[in-house]
This record gives C-alpha cells, structure tokens and sequence, in this order.
C-alpha cells in the first residue's frame, strides 16, 4: 500500500517547524544546557545532523533513479550527492568537538575551580 503524499509533507514541514522552535530555545538557554542541546543535534548515534544527513543522502538516491529515467536532470542528483558528502564531512569535523561541548554541559567537579580564560576566536583548523 503506497502512503499518501501529504502526510510525508506534513511531517517534513512539521519537523521544520520543531527545529526552529528549537533554535529559538537554544538562543536563550544558559550556556550548560545550550552546550547539552548542540551535543545532542552532533550525536552521531541518532542526532539531528545524522537524521538530516541521512534525508539528504536519501533524496539523492531517488533523485539518481529519476535522473535514469529522464524525470530529473542529472545535476540535481549531482547536487544532492555532493550536499550529503558535505554534511557527512561536518558531522565528521565536528564530532571531533563534541566531547567539549558535553562537558561543558555538565557540573563542575569542583565549585571553587578557576573560571576558563575567553579564547581567542581564530584558530588553525586541522584535517
């Protein structure tokens, strides 16, 4: 039994409108939970990132089977391969940072510990 398409669009529009309720919160969470949050959306176990990566590289196969029959051009399954490739390469570059942003989302050890000194914002990016 095929699903009727509306309720696939109306999930994708409903999850739409959840991640920006999400936003919104993350925007005004104090910085422990705001860290606990973007850990989560990095997961590579089941985050956001992951769920939205693995959408992408789902469209990309059926726009590759569109593609072969002539429904699509090509560079739209081009394009949506290249965005999957993209997004899987972020999650990869930023699960390494994942770990920090878990632990600042967790209570210090100590109470009296020293505040963390401000960090300057450019720094060398390693591959």
């Amino acid at each position: 039994m095929s699903h009727p398409t509306p309720c696939p669009v109306r999930l994708a529009d409903e999850i739409t409108r959840r991640l920006g309720q999400l936003a919104e919160h993350l925007a005004i969470l104090p910085p422990s939970e705001a860290a606990q949050v973007i850990a989560r959306v990095l997961d590579p176990d089941g985050g956001v990132l992951v769920g939205v990566t693995d959408l992408v590289i789902t469209g990309s196969g059926f726009a590759k089977i569109q593609a072969e029959r002539g429904a699509l051009p090509a560079e739209v399954w081009l394009a949506l391969g290249r965005a999957a490739n993209e997004l899987h390469d972020i999650a990869l570059d930023l699960d390494e940072h994942r770990e920090v942003l878990q632990d600042l989302g967790t209570p210090a050890a100590t109470t009296g510990a020293r505040p963390a000194a401000p960090a300057p914002l450019v720094v060398q990016r390693h591959r």
